[in-house]
Order: C-alpha cells, then sequence, then structure tokens
C-alpha cells in the first residue's frame, strides 16, 4: 500500500493536524505491514511554477493542443508532481484552518496538479470527466473554533466543502475528515485533541483494505 501524507502545515512537530494524522498513519501501519509513506511536506517542498511557460502549457492542454516543444521541459516538473500523486492508493491530507478556508501552499499543489489530461478531461460536449478512480483520501484538519455541522460557524467552514469539491471533481469521492476542533479554547483543546486522535485510530483499520485500487 502506497500513501501519500500531503503536509500543509508549517509547524513540524508543534502541528495539531501532525499529531493526528500521526497516529492514523501509526494504526495503518499496524494493520497494512506493506505499508509505504511518502511525504510531501509543502512548506519545504520547492513547487514548480504556475506562471510562463508552464501557465502557456496549461491553456494549451485546456484547448485541447499538444504542448508546444519549447514548453516540454518545463511542464515535465508539473508532470512528475502529478505522476507521484497518481502512485499512490491513499491520500492523507494534513491541514490547518486558515481563514476559513486551506493554506496558500496547499492551494497551489491543488493548483499543480489538477490539470486537463492528467486528472481529468473534458467530452465531446465541453463537460469535465474525472480520471482519478479507486482511490481513498482522508484529510486531518485543525481549527481553532467549532466549525461542526451543530456548531456556530459552520457555515463559515469552507475547507471542508472546497477540498471535498475539488478531489470529487477529479473522481476522489471516498474521503472522510478528521478535524481537531476547537484548539484554541484552552478548556477545550485537550478534548478536541483527543476525540481527533481517537477517532484517526478507528479510522484507520478501514483503509488497510484500499491497497488494490479499483479498476
Amino acid at each position: 500500500m502506497k500513501v501519500l501524507h500531503v503536509i500543509a502545515s508549517p509547524r513540524s512537530d508543534r502541528s495539531n493536524t501532525l499529531q493526528v494524522a500521526g497516529q492514523f498513519l501509526a494504526e495503518l501501519g499496524r494493520h497494512a505491514p506493506d505499508l509505504q509513506v511518502e511525504v510531501v511536506d509543502l512548506f519545504n517542498h520547492d513547487l514548480p511554477a504556475l506562471a510562463g511557460n508552464n501557465i502557456e502549457t496549461k491553456y494549451t492542454l485546456n484547448h485541447g493542443q499538444p504542448i508546444g516543444r519549447g514548453h516540454v521541459e518545463s511542464w515535465r516538473q508539473i508532470e512528475q508532481l502529478i505522476e507521484r500523486f497518481l502512485a499512490a492508493d491513499v491520500y492523507v491530507i494534513s491541514s490547518p484552518m486558515w481563514n476559513l478556508s486551506i493554506p496558500y501552499t496547499l492551494k497551489y499543489y491543488i493548483d499543480c496538479i489538477v490539470q486537463p489530461g492528467y486528472l481529468f478531461r473534458f467530452n465531446d460536449l465541453g463537460y469535465p470527466e474525472p480520471l482519478v478512480h479507486g482511490k481513498r483520501m482522508v484529510c486531518v484538519t485543525a481549527r481553532g473554533s467549532d466549525y461542526s455541522p451543530a456548531g456556530p460557524l459552520h457555515a463559515l467552514d469552507f475547507q471542508e466543502p472546497y477540498l471535498r469539491s475539488i478531489f470529487g471533481f477529479v473522481g476522489i469521492t471516498d474521503i472522510d475528515f478528521i478535524s481537531a476542533q476547537p484548539t484554541d479554547i484552552s478548556a477545550l483543546r485537550e478534548s478536541a485533541m483527543a476525540t481527533a486522535i481517537a477517532q484517526a485510530q478507528h479510522l484507520a483499520p478501514g483503509f488497510a483494505t484500499a491497497a488494490v485500487p479499483l479498476p
């Protein structure tokens, strides 16, 4: 089983999301001895530029045209990032909530990999069709306040809806969320973290069967 762990927190061992994700991966490893975890640490990873030659290539692909010879080398950096993403069976996204949504590094990463002809395509009618099938994902998030469905700030949660939408757009619809919240309220933080860790440990064994992608 190959897991791609995409880290969108700059806080290293002080990260709430990484504490929870670490428990998920540890428990998953106990149920999947062949587990391989590859990490993309977005705050310590130089992502390719989405400007210049690469933005021109993106629009070339959008129009169904072949990549220009002068753009191939630059675009190869994007393709390598996409190949790394597609090689995984399971995805773990570790992302705090920033300003009601996701950190800019995660948005940039998504903008790099979600490309036509790779993660989705346009059919003859011009409608997008997903190309990523048989994958599973768990998103580990940490929120300073309570954005749960029963919480007072639920309507302001643009993190989970966006992640569900963009990855669903490319075909990943089997997505679980583990949200530690509220982590900025000292009296509730310990309980919030304990609940999230317990959820992670409970959820992990079910992912051990995701090693073989569906046809």
